[in-house]
């Protein structure tokens, strides 16, 4: 009572008070478990390795701002069978959002990202899966199971991972075979008819020379969303997802390592259900009768991904130098199809219906990939790590072809194809780079890296039917060649104030290479966005305390961008248009905690803060079609408004999350284990402008996990929750029509089944 006081006197909003809430009590559960906690068994945090920058160290030695997810966090946060959305706002600074259902995640981190929803867009956060850099947006996707770990390694990493990582990089590690046959299986089941099945096994086919890893996902949802317009029950939102992996570890000398991996997804579902009007005009936020099972569209809906990929990393020892290629091989095909204006009928038509609410016209379009393939290849040189003077020199090349199709649809004709645009887009890249460390003198260590990149890009399209509405003909071949020769590097320091503590600064210099962006559907215009550079300047601190039962990371950052992509999306058109932002700066601080007080108790939190600002008058951008409220000023040309002072789309200031876990001991060997985790993020608004429509003040999402474990820990069985609170917040829209949005994943309640072999 006294603290819903406190908080109702210094005015804070509902979701503020709620998060707040939550965390208080956690706390007071934390200060209750430790009073009555028997602290003789002490219990250590682990160190966890990670290879943040291409070489196996501890995260306490690493001079960057890095966060890792493993084990049960990671277990529990995947629980729903969410896509990689399930990482956003778990560790500090990074948010996710897609427009795309499942496929086509988009990251961003420290306020970096792009809202881009065309199917060559580049981003400014890399992702790699076990060292192979996954380029385009789609391949981004590629579920996550089997993980050892996830590290998420934040500010430019233009060194060791190259172009498109001014704002980090998000890298999978899968668990590598191991000498003794061991595996797993976790099956849950729960709301919406959800199942969740992920499977991993190691077998030793030859002790110690040849082992192989099979691993394997499969996650399906029946539909749950009823179209009120059709009269169909249960018409959207299922989804069938099956991913594996199949990996070979060969060492035939202890010289030589040789580890192939071979990956494959087929998806086959919903893609985005839009809906229409269910932002409140003028209040902002969902309309009062929002129902998360009904929509009303008259449009078609699906979605269809295959995809398929072969790694091979070779290592060899040669004395005290190590040398690596990494070949990676990516091949995708995708098609996905949406009710866009999120609704039936249009207003023009006055003797039929439409609706919900004003429709002023009918979108259904859909895009896809008939073929991609990427090929990447590393080489790198390594010295010794334990050495007063380590070094690293190393050659990156990278090809990709895509060929993109975008089709418009006559929704009152029946769904007939009205419109078709080919694309084809070819980018090739080369690089050097070299990264060093000195050891000054005993406690300080001075880094230093230097890339130097080559970006081609070869991009055609077509127009071979123009929708009706746009009184448009046949356009093409448009040619498009940008190309860009950049460098990039970092300089640091790092001094070691004693066994359990030290502090570091870093300088980074990072680029995005040059974007094109065709969306000639309803527009004649090709648009290219120039190479965006940041500097980025990093102070932080790492501490273990306390007999290592707390650890503690802290980074406080600042950064300028010139030239920023950024993606006009929407406005009064379904059309997109890349532009240059003179600059963008950017400054924050985050912070990590650990904490195992007892053997029994562990609690793990994170929060950020990031500021973001466009710096540049000159800027303008058209406003939404729909009927929005607009809050920033006109600019200089009809129809537009100046984002200048802006922050960055999709961008919150405050990030926070949360997790505690207890464990009780119980009589012949069984084990009870409570864990919950929380996350929170604060406003941000979707497009470039802001507006009271199309924002979202606030998200605070909860999960808990109930395991009863049996003896041994070979197995468990649980009771499991995700946004147990079933908080419903829009996290994107459509601005072109109508008051069109999408929202979270609604709350799930199951029951898991784990067994360890």
């Amino acid at each position: 009572m006294i603290l819903k006081q406190l908080l109702t006197t210094t005015k804070m909003t509902l979701p503020k008070q709620r998060y707040i809430i939550y965390i208080s009590a956690i706390l007071i559960i934390s200060v209750t478990a430790i009073a009555n906690e028997n602290t003789d068994e002490i219990y250590t945090l682990e160190e966890v390795v990670i290879t943040a920058q291409k070489r196996t160290q501890q995260p306490f030695n690493v001079p960057l701002s890095v966060s890792t997810i493993r084990g049960d966090k990671s277990n529990a946060i995947r629980a729903s069978g969410l896509d990689l959305r399930f990482l956003s706002n778990r560790t500090p600074s990074l948010q996710m959002e897609s427009s795309f259902g499942r496929v086509f995640p988009r990251f961003y981190i420290r306020g970096l990202g792009n809202t881009d929803f065309d199917l060559n867009a580049s981003q400014p956060v890399s992702v790699l899966y076990d060292g192979v850099v996954l380029e385009n947006p789609l391949l981004k996707g590629y579920p996550a199971f089997d993980l050892d770990r996830i590290e998420v390694v934040r500010g430019p990493q233009g060194t060791l991972f190259g172009r498109n990582t001014p704002a980090g990089a998000v890298k999978f590690e899968s668990v590598r075979p191991t000498h003794e046959s061991e595996g797993f299986s976790r099956v849950n089941y729960g709301s919406l008819n959800t199942t969740n099945f992920e499977s991993g096994i190691s077998i030793s086919f030859i002790p110690h020379i040849l082992l192989a890893r099979i691993s394997g996902i499969v996650q399906t949802r029946s539909d749950w969303v009823d179209n009120q317009h059709t009269n169909e029950e249960k018409a959207l939102g299922g989804h069938r997802d099956i991913a594996s992996r199949i990996q070979l570890l060969w060492t035939p000398t202890p010289e030589l390592e040789a580890w192939l991996k071979l990956h494959a997804r087929d998806l086959d579902g919903t893609a985005r259900i839009f809906r229409a009007n269910i932002l409140k005009q003028k209040d902002g936020g969902l309309i009062d009768d929002f129902d998360r099972k009904n929509v009303s569209q008259d449009g078609q809906n699906e979605q269809t991904l295959q995809s398929l990929g072969i790694a091979l990393q070779i290592s060899y020892d040669l004395g005290n130098h190590q040398l690596i290629s990494l070949t990676g091989i990516e091949s995708l095909t995708t098609f996905s199809r949406g009710d866009i204006d999120g609704g039936y009928g249009a207003a023009f038509l006055t003797d039929q219906p439409s609706g919900p609410g004003n429709i002023p016209f009918p979108s259904e379009t859909a895009s896809g990939i008939p073929t991609l393939r990427q090929i990447s290849q590393e080489l790198r040189f390594m010295s010794p790590e334990n050495l007063p003077f380590t070094y690293l020199f190393g050659l990156y090349y990278f090809h990709e072809f895509v060929e993109m199709e975008d089709f418009n649809y006559n929704t009152l004709a029946g769904g007939t194809l009205d419109g078709f645009v080919r694309q084809e887009q070819t980018a090739t890249a080369s690089a050097a780079f070299a990264s060093l460390t000195y050891q000054l003198f005993d406690p300080l260590e001075l880094g230093a890296g230097i890339r130097l990149s080559n970006d081609l890009k070869n991009y055609t399209a077509w127009r071979d039917q123009a929708p009706a509405v746009t009184e448009a003909g046949k356009l093409g071949p448009i040619h498009k060649n940008p190309q860009d020769t950049v460098w990039s590097g970092d300089l640091s320091l790092r001094y070691k104030i004693n066994a359990n503590m030290q502090t570091y600064l870093r300088a980074a210099r990072g680029f995005r290479a040059p974007s094109i962006q065709g969306r000639l559907l309803f527009g004649n215009e090709v648009t290219i966005a120039d190479t965006e550079t940041i500097h980025s300047v990093e102070i932080g601190t790492k501490m273990r305390l306390w007999q290592q039962r707390l650890h503690l990371n802290l980074a406080v950052f600042n950064y300028t961008m010139q030239n920023q992509q950024l993606t006009a999306v929407g406005g009064e058109a379904n059309f997109n248009r890349l532009v240059n932002a003179e600059n963008t700066i950017g400054r924050g601080v985050e912070v990590e905690i650990a904490f195992n007080p007892t053997y029994a108790f562990a609690i793990t939190t994170g929060f950020s803060y990031n500021h973001t600002r466009i710096d540049d008058p000159n800027l303008a951008i058209q406003g939404c079609g729909a009927p929005c409220t607009v809050l920033n000023p006109v600019g200089s040309v009809k129809n537009t408004y100046s984002i200048d002072g802006n922050t960055l789309p999709q961008a919150p200031a405050w990030i926070a999350d949360a997790e505690a876990s207890y464990l009780i001991k119980l009589p012949a060997g069984y084990r009870f284990i409570a864990s919950t985790d929380w996350s929170y993020r604060s406003r941000v608004h979707f497009f470039l402008y802001d507006s009271v429509e199309y924002s979202d003040d606030s998200l605070v999402e909860g999960g808990i996990r109930l395991a009863l474990q049996f003896p041994h820990a070979y197995s468990e069985i649980a009771i499991i929750g995700r946004n147990i609170l079933n908080d419903t917040s829009p996290t994107g829209g459509i601005d072109f029509n109508n008051l069109t949005g999408y929202t979270n994943e609604p709350r799930f309640w199951g029951i898991e089944l784990l067994s360890r072999y």
